[in-house]
Protein backbone atom coordinates (compact mmCIF):
# COMPACT_ATOMS: atom_id res chain seq x y z
CA UNK A 1 0.00 0.00 0.00
CA UNK A 2 1.36 3.52 -0.76
CA UNK A 3 2.37 5.47 1.28
CA UNK A 4 0.78 9.29 0.42
CA UNK A 5 -1.20 12.23 1.50
CA UNK A 6 -2.66 15.32 0.25
CA UNK A 7 -1.38 18.97 1.59
CA UNK A 8 -4.83 20.70 3.85
CA UNK A 9 -4.91 23.05 0.79
CA UNK A 10 -4.60 19.88 -2.15
CA UNK A 11 -7.38 18.52 0.17
CA UNK A 12 -9.69 21.76 -0.43
CA UNK A 13 -8.99 21.98 -3.91
CA UNK A 14 -9.64 18.59 -4.89
CA UNK A 15 -13.22 18.96 -2.31
CA UNK A 16 -13.88 21.89 -4.10
CA UNK A 17 -14.18 20.97 -7.88
CA UNK A 18 -15.27 17.28 -6.98
CA UNK A 19 -18.31 19.42 -5.52
CA UNK A 20 -18.51 21.39 -8.26
CA UNK A 21 -18.19 19.30 -11.09
CA UNK A 22 -19.95 16.28 -9.89
CA UNK A 23 -21.61 16.54 -5.99
CA UNK A 24 -22.77 12.31 -6.40
CA UNK A 25 -19.59 11.48 -6.72
CA UNK A 26 -18.15 13.90 -4.53
CA UNK A 27 -20.03 11.83 -1.76
CA UNK A 28 -18.41 8.35 -3.02
CA UNK A 29 -14.58 9.12 -3.19
CA UNK A 30 -14.70 9.80 0.52
CA UNK A 31 -15.67 6.54 1.23
CA UNK A 32 -12.32 5.17 -0.18
CA UNK A 33 -9.38 4.53 2.15
CA UNK A 34 -6.03 6.87 2.01
CA UNK A 35 -4.36 7.30 -0.38
CA UNK A 36 -7.22 5.57 -2.74
CA UNK A 37 -9.50 8.20 -2.75
CA UNK A 38 -7.03 11.30 -3.36
CA UNK A 39 -5.81 8.74 -6.70
CA UNK A 40 -9.56 8.38 -7.52
CA UNK A 41 -10.31 12.37 -6.93
CA UNK A 42 -7.21 12.95 -8.87
CA UNK A 43 -8.32 11.20 -11.72
CA UNK A 44 -11.60 11.74 -11.86
CA UNK A 45 -11.11 15.78 -12.26
CA UNK A 46 -8.48 14.60 -15.04
CA UNK A 47 -11.78 12.85 -16.76
CA UNK A 48 -13.64 15.81 -16.41
CA UNK A 49 -10.71 17.96 -18.24
CA UNK A 50 -10.73 15.36 -21.11
CA UNK A 51 -14.88 15.86 -21.03
CA UNK A 52 -14.91 19.30 -20.90
CA UNK A 53 -12.95 19.67 -24.24
CA UNK A 54 -15.38 17.18 -26.21
CA UNK A 55 -18.22 19.01 -24.92
CA UNK A 56 -16.90 22.15 -25.60
CA UNK A 57 -18.74 23.90 -28.57
CA UNK A 58 -15.62 24.25 -30.99
CA UNK A 59 -14.67 23.12 -34.48
CA UNK A 60 -13.30 19.24 -34.77
CA UNK A 61 -9.92 20.90 -35.49
CA UNK A 62 -9.67 23.05 -32.45
CA UNK A 63 -10.56 20.06 -30.28
CA UNK A 64 -8.08 17.92 -31.61
CA UNK A 65 -5.53 20.46 -30.52
CA UNK A 66 -6.20 20.62 -27.50
CA UNK A 67 -6.41 16.66 -26.94
CA UNK A 68 -2.89 16.97 -28.24
CA UNK A 69 -2.04 19.36 -25.40
CA UNK A 70 -4.10 17.48 -23.36
CA UNK A 71 -1.50 14.43 -23.51
CA UNK A 72 1.34 16.02 -23.36
CA UNK A 73 -0.06 17.61 -19.73
CA UNK A 74 -0.49 14.05 -18.99
CA UNK A 75 2.84 12.75 -20.25
CA UNK A 76 4.82 15.80 -18.75
CA UNK A 77 2.55 17.73 -16.23
CA UNK A 78 5.55 20.16 -15.63
CA UNK A 79 3.97 22.09 -18.92
CA UNK A 80 0.85 23.08 -16.96
CA UNK A 81 1.73 26.78 -16.64
CA UNK A 82 2.23 27.24 -20.49
CA UNK A 83 -0.74 25.41 -21.37
CA UNK A 84 -3.08 26.20 -19.44
CA UNK A 85 -1.77 30.02 -19.54
CA UNK A 86 -2.95 29.22 -23.61
CA UNK A 87 -5.95 27.76 -22.64
CA UNK A 88 -7.12 30.94 -20.33
CA UNK A 89 -7.33 32.39 -23.63
CA UNK A 90 -9.87 30.16 -25.30
CA UNK A 91 -12.97 30.58 -25.26
CA UNK A 92 -14.78 27.63 -23.85
CA UNK A 93 -18.25 28.27 -25.08
CA UNK A 94 -20.86 25.41 -23.91
CA UNK A 95 -18.90 25.02 -20.54
CA UNK A 96 -20.61 26.38 -17.48
CA UNK A 97 -18.09 28.70 -15.20
CA UNK A 98 -17.22 25.90 -12.88
CA UNK A 99 -16.11 23.65 -16.07
CA UNK A 100 -14.61 26.37 -17.55
CA UNK A 101 -12.43 27.50 -14.40
CA UNK A 102 -10.95 24.07 -13.97
CA UNK A 103 -9.11 25.03 -17.82
CA UNK A 104 -7.74 27.72 -16.70
CA UNK A 105 -4.25 28.94 -15.48
CA UNK A 106 -5.76 30.20 -12.20
CA UNK A 107 -7.75 27.31 -11.13
CA UNK A 108 -6.61 24.41 -13.03
CA UNK A 109 -2.90 24.33 -12.44
CA UNK A 110 -3.13 22.39 -8.90
CA UNK A 111 -4.96 19.70 -10.35
CA UNK A 112 -1.58 18.97 -12.60
CA UNK A 113 0.76 19.85 -9.67
CA UNK A 114 -1.05 17.22 -7.48
CA UNK A 115 -1.22 15.08 -10.71
CA UNK A 116 2.52 15.45 -10.94
CA UNK A 117 2.99 14.18 -7.39
CA UNK A 118 1.23 11.06 -7.35
CA UNK A 119 3.28 7.85 -7.75
CA UNK A 120 4.61 6.65 -10.96
CA UNK A 121 2.17 3.78 -10.56
CA UNK A 122 -0.53 5.45 -10.14
CA UNK A 123 0.16 8.28 -13.20
CA UNK A 124 0.50 5.47 -15.71
CA UNK A 125 -2.44 4.25 -14.54
CA UNK A 126 -4.40 7.17 -14.94
CA UNK A 127 -2.56 8.05 -18.22
CA UNK A 128 -3.18 5.06 -20.38
CA UNK A 129 -7.13 4.81 -19.49
CA UNK A 130 -7.69 8.43 -19.94
CA UNK A 131 -5.70 8.58 -23.08
CA UNK A 132 -7.85 5.27 -24.14
CA UNK A 133 -10.78 7.78 -23.65
CA UNK A 134 -9.72 10.45 -25.47
CA UNK A 135 -9.11 8.27 -28.30
CA UNK A 136 -12.66 7.19 -28.08
CA UNK A 137 -14.09 11.12 -27.71
CA UNK A 138 -11.58 11.72 -31.24
CA UNK A 139 -13.23 8.89 -33.24
CA UNK A 140 -16.77 10.43 -32.14
CA UNK A 141 -16.00 13.94 -32.84
CA UNK A 142 -14.46 12.73 -36.58
CA UNK A 143 -17.22 11.20 -38.60
CA UNK A 144 -14.77 9.37 -40.62
CA UNK A 145 -14.42 6.95 -37.52
CA UNK A 146 -15.95 4.51 -35.29
CA UNK A 147 -18.32 5.19 -33.54
CA UNK A 148 -19.88 6.27 -36.58
CA UNK A 149 -22.44 8.98 -36.20
CA UNK A 150 -25.03 10.38 -38.26
CA UNK A 151 -26.46 13.90 -38.51
CA UNK A 152 -29.90 14.94 -39.19
CA UNK A 153 -31.71 18.04 -38.18
CA UNK A 154 -28.16 19.41 -36.95
CA UNK A 155 -28.33 16.60 -34.63
CA UNK A 156 -25.43 14.24 -33.88
CA UNK A 157 -26.74 10.62 -33.53
CA UNK A 158 -24.68 7.63 -33.12
CA UNK A 159 -25.84 5.39 -35.66
CA UNK A 160 -25.94 1.67 -35.15
CA UNK A 161 -26.13 -0.32 -31.34
CA UNK A 162 -22.70 -1.21 -31.73
CA UNK A 163 -21.75 2.59 -32.08
CA UNK A 164 -23.93 3.15 -28.77
CA UNK A 165 -21.72 -0.04 -26.86
CA UNK A 166 -18.22 1.33 -28.16
CA UNK A 167 -19.11 5.62 -27.23
CA UNK A 168 -20.12 4.05 -23.38
CA UNK A 169 -17.26 1.98 -23.45
CA UNK A 170 -14.73 4.80 -24.01
CA UNK A 171 -16.60 7.28 -22.24
CA UNK A 172 -17.03 5.45 -18.98
CA UNK A 173 -16.22 1.67 -19.43
CA UNK A 174 -12.81 3.02 -19.60
CA UNK A 175 -13.48 4.99 -15.94
CA UNK A 176 -14.25 1.27 -14.41
CA UNK A 177 -11.05 0.08 -15.67
CA UNK A 178 -9.01 2.70 -14.66
CA UNK A 179 -11.08 2.96 -10.92
CA UNK A 180 -10.32 -1.29 -10.80
CA UNK A 181 -6.39 -1.28 -11.71
CA UNK A 182 -6.00 1.73 -8.98
CA UNK A 183 -8.37 -0.67 -6.53
CA UNK A 184 -5.94 -3.93 -7.07
CA UNK A 185 -2.59 -1.58 -6.91
CA UNK A 186 -4.01 -0.39 -3.22
CA UNK A 187 -5.16 -3.43 -2.17
CA UNK A 188 -2.54 -6.29 -3.82
CA UNK A 189 -5.27 -8.06 -4.28
CA UNK A 190 -4.65 -12.12 -5.34
CA UNK A 191 -4.26 -12.54 -9.03
CA UNK A 192 -7.60 -14.47 -8.86
CA UNK A 193 -9.47 -11.64 -7.68
CA UNK A 194 -7.48 -9.12 -9.99
CA UNK A 195 -8.57 -11.44 -12.93
CA UNK A 196 -12.20 -11.94 -11.68
CA UNK A 197 -12.15 -7.47 -11.10
CA UNK A 198 -10.48 -7.01 -14.44
CA UNK A 199 -13.02 -8.82 -16.24
CA UNK A 200 -16.03 -6.94 -15.45
CA UNK A 201 -14.97 -3.66 -14.60
CA UNK A 202 -15.88 -1.25 -17.10
CA UNK A 203 -19.43 -2.49 -16.57
CA UNK A 204 -20.35 -0.26 -13.48
CA UNK A 205 -19.16 3.01 -15.48
CA UNK A 206 -21.29 2.07 -18.48
CA UNK A 207 -24.30 1.37 -15.97
CA UNK A 208 -24.03 4.90 -14.75
CA UNK A 209 -23.32 6.38 -18.64
CA UNK A 210 -26.49 4.34 -19.75
CA UNK A 211 -28.46 5.18 -16.99
CA UNK A 212 -27.29 9.27 -17.43
CA UNK A 213 -28.19 8.92 -21.82
CA UNK A 214 -31.66 8.28 -20.02
CA UNK A 215 -31.58 10.73 -17.77
CA UNK A 216 -29.99 13.75 -19.71
CA UNK A 217 -31.77 13.14 -23.29
CA UNK A 218 -33.72 16.55 -23.62
CA UNK A 219 -30.67 18.22 -22.50
CA UNK A 220 -28.36 16.68 -24.81
CA UNK A 221 -30.49 16.99 -27.97
CA UNK A 222 -30.61 20.29 -27.16
CA UNK A 223 -27.14 20.71 -27.56
CA UNK A 224 -27.61 18.86 -30.82
CA UNK A 225 -26.64 15.49 -29.48
CA UNK A 226 -28.30 11.75 -29.52
CA UNK A 227 -26.58 8.84 -27.72
CA UNK A 228 -29.38 6.34 -28.47
CA UNK A 229 -28.60 4.63 -31.74
CA UNK A 230 -29.98 5.61 -34.86
CA UNK A 231 -31.74 2.46 -35.94
CA UNK A 232 -33.59 2.47 -32.82
CA UNK A 233 -35.08 6.34 -33.32
CA UNK A 234 -36.25 4.80 -36.52
CA UNK A 235 -38.03 2.31 -34.94
CA UNK A 236 -40.73 4.98 -33.57
CA UNK A 237 -40.20 7.40 -36.81
CA UNK A 238 -38.38 9.46 -34.32
CA UNK A 239 -40.37 10.42 -32.03
CA UNK A 240 -38.07 10.98 -29.49
CA UNK A 241 -35.90 13.26 -31.44
CA UNK A 242 -39.27 15.58 -31.79
CA UNK A 243 -39.96 15.25 -28.15
CA UNK A 244 -43.35 12.97 -29.20
CA UNK A 245 -42.95 10.12 -26.78
CA UNK A 246 -42.59 7.04 -27.52
CA UNK A 247 -44.44 4.19 -27.87
CA UNK A 248 -44.36 1.97 -24.56
CA UNK A 249 -42.53 -1.32 -25.65
CA UNK A 250 -39.99 0.55 -27.07
CA UNK A 251 -39.13 2.58 -24.30
CA UNK A 252 -39.10 -0.36 -21.90
CA UNK A 253 -36.56 -1.50 -24.72
CA UNK A 254 -34.74 1.19 -23.93
CA UNK A 255 -34.81 1.17 -19.88
CA UNK A 256 -33.90 -2.66 -20.20
CA UNK A 257 -30.66 -2.22 -21.90
CA UNK A 258 -29.68 0.04 -19.31
CA UNK A 259 -31.15 -2.37 -16.61
CA UNK A 260 -28.64 -4.73 -18.40
CA UNK A 261 -25.60 -3.22 -17.60
CA UNK A 262 -27.03 -2.19 -14.18
CA UNK A 263 -27.25 -6.10 -13.45
CA UNK A 264 -23.87 -6.53 -14.78
CA UNK A 265 -22.47 -4.23 -12.30
CA UNK A 266 -23.83 -6.50 -9.65
CA UNK A 267 -21.72 -9.21 -10.66
CA UNK A 268 -18.43 -6.77 -10.68
CA UNK A 269 -19.35 -5.69 -6.88
CA UNK A 270 -19.89 -8.60 -5.79
CA UNK A 271 -16.46 -9.82 -6.88
CA UNK A 272 -15.05 -7.12 -4.82
CA UNK A 273 -13.65 -8.55 -1.70
CA UNK A 274 -15.54 -7.99 1.33
CA UNK A 275 -11.93 -6.75 3.09
CA UNK A 276 -11.82 -3.60 0.57
CA UNK A 277 -14.81 -1.86 2.04
CA UNK A 278 -13.76 1.45 1.08
CA UNK A 279 -14.17 0.16 -2.42
CA UNK A 280 -17.07 -1.70 -2.05
CA UNK A 281 -18.77 0.84 -0.61
CA UNK A 282 -17.92 3.24 -3.10
CA UNK A 283 -19.11 0.87 -5.71
CA UNK A 284 -22.57 0.54 -4.35
CA UNK A 285 -23.01 3.93 -3.76
CA UNK A 286 -22.79 5.04 -7.41
CA UNK A 287 -24.73 1.44 -7.95
CA UNK A 288 -27.82 1.98 -6.16
CA UNK A 289 -28.46 5.64 -7.19
CA UNK A 290 -28.38 4.16 -11.24
CA UNK A 291 -31.17 1.54 -10.09
CA UNK A 292 -33.41 4.53 -8.42
CA UNK A 293 -32.62 6.63 -11.16
CA UNK A 294 -33.68 3.66 -14.13
CA UNK A 295 -36.92 3.14 -11.15
CA UNK A 296 -38.01 6.53 -11.42
CA UNK A 297 -37.93 6.53 -15.79
CA UNK A 298 -39.78 3.75 -15.32
CA UNK A 299 -42.64 4.68 -13.16
CA UNK A 300 -43.06 8.11 -15.33
CA UNK A 301 -42.42 6.21 -18.90
CA UNK A 302 -45.48 7.84 -20.29
CA UNK A 303 -43.50 11.21 -19.95
CA UNK A 304 -40.28 10.17 -21.00
CA UNK A 305 -38.76 11.20 -24.46
CA UNK A 306 -41.69 14.33 -24.46
CA UNK A 307 -41.00 17.72 -22.93
CA UNK A 308 -42.01 16.64 -19.30
CA UNK A 309 -39.28 13.89 -19.69
CA UNK A 310 -37.24 14.89 -16.01
CA UNK A 311 -35.93 11.70 -14.19
CA UNK A 312 -34.33 12.87 -11.41
CA UNK A 313 -34.09 10.75 -7.86
CA UNK A 314 -35.04 13.12 -4.74
CA UNK A 315 -32.37 13.62 -2.01
CA UNK A 316 -34.19 11.73 0.71
CA UNK A 317 -33.84 8.72 -2.18
CA UNK A 318 -30.06 9.69 -2.56
CA UNK A 319 -30.10 9.25 1.11
CA UNK A 320 -31.17 5.99 1.57
CA UNK A 321 -29.39 4.20 -1.49
CA UNK A 322 -26.43 5.86 0.80
CA UNK A 323 -27.80 3.91 4.13
CA UNK A 324 -28.57 0.73 1.92
CA UNK A 325 -25.21 0.46 0.53
CA UNK A 326 -23.35 0.38 4.35
CA UNK A 327 -26.03 -2.23 5.36
CA UNK A 328 -24.70 -4.72 2.36
CA UNK A 329 -21.36 -3.84 2.08
CA UNK A 330 -20.35 -7.14 3.61
CA UNK A 331 -23.30 -8.46 2.43
CA UNK A 332 -23.70 -10.54 -1.20
CA UNK A 333 -27.07 -11.59 -0.14
CA UNK A 334 -28.54 -8.58 0.49
CA UNK A 335 -27.27 -6.86 -2.74
CA UNK A 336 -28.63 -9.53 -4.83
CA UNK A 337 -32.02 -9.31 -3.14
CA UNK A 338 -31.95 -5.50 -3.54
CA UNK A 339 -31.42 -5.97 -6.99
CA UNK A 340 -33.82 -8.68 -7.78
CA UNK A 341 -36.32 -6.27 -5.94
CA UNK A 342 -35.95 -3.01 -8.20
CA UNK A 343 -35.97 -5.66 -11.29
CA UNK A 344 -39.03 -6.85 -10.65
CA UNK A 345 -40.73 -3.02 -9.20
CA UNK A 346 -39.43 -1.68 -12.93
CA UNK A 347 -41.08 -4.55 -14.30
CA UNK A 348 -43.99 -3.84 -12.60
CA UNK A 349 -44.14 0.06 -13.36
CA UNK A 350 -44.65 -0.74 -17.56
CA UNK A 351 -47.52 -2.79 -15.98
Amino acid sequence: MLTFYLLQEQKKYVEEFMNKVSRSFALVTPCLEEPLDAFMSTAYLIFRVADNIEDCQQPFEWQQTRFVEFKQLLQEPALASKILSSWSLEDWTGLNPDETQLMSLESGLMLWQIYALLPDVVKEIIRRWVCTMVEGIEQLLDNQQEPFVVIRNGVRILAEENDYRRYCYFAAGTVGQMGTELAIDHYRFSTDIAKSLLAHSGTCGQALQRTNIVKDFPEDLANGICYLPNVWMQEVDDLPLLLKGAPKDWTQKVLNNVMAEINNSVSYVMHIPYEAVGYRLASLMCLLPAYQTLLSAAQQHDKLFTPNHQVKISRSCFSKCMDDAKLMVRDNNALLEYSQKLQTAVEEAFG
